[in-house]
């Protein structure tokens, strides 16, 4: 099936838009479908894409190329791809058989909404979509294949069994048991904080960035997801489903070990300002404005929700 028409966004480049409005008209289009006996299964996915989200991945795909000297819509298939990676990772997340988690974003998570099978489909299918989108015609036609390439490996080898997923097998691996703060160290890296690098350096690859500016970046990436996480462990005891939009203390009834079983609230909190700190001081090496960056940096460690 020829989907280049389907996968094509230039037409995004004749309108004003900010850049969190680029990528979510850039997901619409990548996940529109096309009518077919399997429509159930377009529905699903968009379901999940579709239901909200800070995009905190592509947005910073976005920043990085532009902070490299970039053009930003030769970003944007790529933060959408992280994105749909993302996405994937929560629907399966939610699965019985692993966090068991009825509630995702305040609405029912996708296995609730579409049953099981669909659900773990769709995921299977946002996986495919995110390289599809990355290597197709349309993407190459803005940005070289080599480059191309070299970001959707960055992300294959972040969201992998040496990214991501291995930091989910780690994390299942340890509920109903005490991990050492090395293991709930290595989880957070894996888990979360593998995703938001790759965000990071895709965008760093596409603009062409040299080894400097890609060391600053997977800095910064590395410090804001351990942080990020951190406020999520501490937020899980803090907040509310309502709040959170998500069940809490859902680490605790599955009796996994966290930063704030370790630490207590205060530390934590005291832990992510030290590492936003950090992430700050990798952005010095940069020539471009990163104000952006610097301000995201600060907002997601002091979030609420």
């Amino acid at each position: 099936m020829n989907n280049n028409n389907r996968l094509n966004i230039s037409r995004l480049s004749d309108t004003e838009l900010a850049p969190s409005e680029l990528i979510e008209q850039a997901l619409k289009i990548y996940t529109l479908g096309a009518p077919s006996l399997y429509e159930k299964l377009w529905e699903s996915m968009r379901y999940s894409v579709s239901a909200g989200g800070k995009r905190v991945r592509p947005r910073l795909t976005l920043e990085f190329c532009k902070l490299c000297g970039g053009e930003e819509l030769a970003a944007v298939p790529f933060g959408c791809a992280v994105e749909l990676i993302h996405t994937y990772s929560l629907i399966h997340d939610d699965l019985p058989c692993m966090d068991d988690d009825d509630i995702r974003r305040g609405k029912p998570s996708n296995h609730i909404a579409f049953g099981e099978d669909t659900a773990l489909l769709a995921g299977d299918a946002l996986q495919a979509l995110a390289f599809e989108i990355m290597l197709c015609e349309d993407t190459l036609s803005r940005v070289d294949a080599s480059s191309a390439a070299a970001a959707a490996c960055a992300l294959a080898g972040y969201c992998g069994a040496d990214g991501m997923v291995g930091g989910q097998v780690i994390d299942l691996e340890y509920e109903n048991k005490k991990a050492s703060e090395e293991v709930v160290h290595e989880i957070h890296l894996l888990k979360t904080g593998a995703l938001i690098k790759a965000a990071c350096l895709m965008g760093c690859i596409v603009a062409g960035a040299d080894s400097k500016m890609l060391a600053a970046a997977e800095k910064y990436a590395e410090c804001i997801g351990l942080a990020f996480q951190i406020v999520d462990d501490v937020l899980d005891v803090t907040s509310t489903t309502e709040e959170l939009g998500k069940p809490v203390n859902s680490d605790s009834e599955n009796d996994k070990s966290t930063m704030v079983t370790l630490y207590g609230v205060e530390e934590c909190l005291r832990m992510a300002d030290a590492l936003t700190a950090q992430a700050l001081e990798a952005l010095d090496c940069f020539e471009g404005d990163s104000s952006f960056l610097r301000d995201f940096a600060v907002q997601l460690s002091k979030r609420t929700a």
